[in-house]
């Protein structure tokens, strides 16, 4: 058995079956000193939401695919989360990837305001 660096070993102790693509693996790790509760591929409404932060946050991370047909019913989905009393931040991989950040600060913020409580 080959020996992980123990960084390597922690983010392979993160990685989830739930997770859809190694970018939720990221998102999860990167809060995961976060003291809200954070379920991945949660069922909601009939779909699969990519995080649910709390009991009312909803985070949804776009890949290139989410174009077209795709996209119309990630819009779809996303209202009816709302008038169900779910608050949705829907996030790209380059501001993931590419600034952290502020995606961090954006979900501080959003669990600072409560928006991860049901009302």
């Amino acid at each position: 058995m080959t020996r992980l660096p123990p960084a390597a070993r922690l983010l392979l102790d993160d990685a989830s079956h739930f997770s859809d693509s190694g970018l939720e693996t990221i998102f999860f790790t990167r809060l995961r000193w976060l003291r809200v509760r954070i379920l991945a591929q949660t069922w909601i409404e009939g779909h699969r939401v990519d995080f649910l932060i709390g009991e009312r946050l909803v985070v949804q991370i776009d890949g290139a695919h989410h174009v077209g047909a795709q996209r119309t019913s990630d819009i779809a989905h996303d209202a009816a989360l709302m008038l169900l009393g779910y608050r949705v931040l829907r996030l790209s991989y380059d501001q993931i990837i590419g600034d952290w950040p502020a995606v961090q600060d954006l979900i501080m913020r959003a669990v600072a305001q409560g928006f991860h409580r049901a009302q």
